[in-house]
């Protein structure tokens, strides 16, 4: 009893940790699930994760995040219409403040459904919330639950120190990816940079090196 009161469980509960792995998992589940669209849509494959290092599309990564910041805690007592319907609204609202803000903050639109059924000022649409509740019900009564139970099980001196190396470089790549998203549309928009920063985000990840990156760009 002693031994096994001891033992370090790595990940327990809705932790840091636990989130973190579910947002590289998310992320990852995210730019696959935009691949696939995509070549249904338009025939071939393409890149559609948004970091710079990795096959990553954060957000969904993120949303995967929030989902679990508002329903994990009571996930087990909770139906699955209630977690369909507040899935839906999350998803909804989650992709309608996020269009909002690419417009306000850089004046791009991302997305835009207002000649789709249904869409709430273009920037989402019933039939899409009614996908995120539908997708949203999957995460968080079948891939959660499994995802929380194999992560528990990870050795903890090996699991908790990739963890931290881990949640360094996303970090990284995320402030890199974003910084070079921003400068990028500023840069298309005619600012010159300020900063031996923005200088070398110019030479580095410059509208070459984007554009083949993030093929999206080119549909801005």
């Amino acid at each position: 009893m002693d031994t096994i009161k001891k033992t370090k469980v790595f990940a327990r509960g809705l932790c840091l940790a636990k989130l973190f792995i579910c947002f590289l998992v998310g992320s990852l589940l995210g730019s696959l699930l935009e691949e696939i669209l995509y070549f249904f849509q338009h025939g071939e494959w393409t890149i559609r994760h948004d970091l710079i290092y990795g096959p990553f599309s954060s957000l969904y990564g993120f949303g995967f995040v929030i989902l679990l910041l508002f329903l994990g805690f009571k996930n087990k007592d909770r139906g699955v219409f209630k977690t369909f319907l507040y899935c839906a609204l999350l998803g909804g609202f989650f992709e309608y403040i996020t269009s909002l803000f690419l417009e306000v903050w850089l004046n791009i639109k991302f997305w835009d459904y207002s000649k789709m059924f249904l869409n709430i000022n273009g920037r989402t649409t019933i039939l899409f919330m009614i996908a995120w509740g539908i997708i949203g019900v999957i995460i968080m009564k079948i891939i959660y639950p499994f995802l929380s139970d194999v992560i528990e099980k990870f050795p903890y001196k090996i699991a908790q120190p990739i963890y931290i190396v881990s949640l360094i470089l996303m970090f990284i790549n995320i402030s890199v990816s974003y910084s070079a998203f921003v400068r990028f549309i500023y840069r298309g928009q005619g600012y010159n940079p300020k900063t031996f920063i923005g200088r070398y985000y110019d030479e580095v990840y410059n509208d070459d090196f984007m554009y083949k990156k993030f093929p999206i760009l080119k549909e801005i």
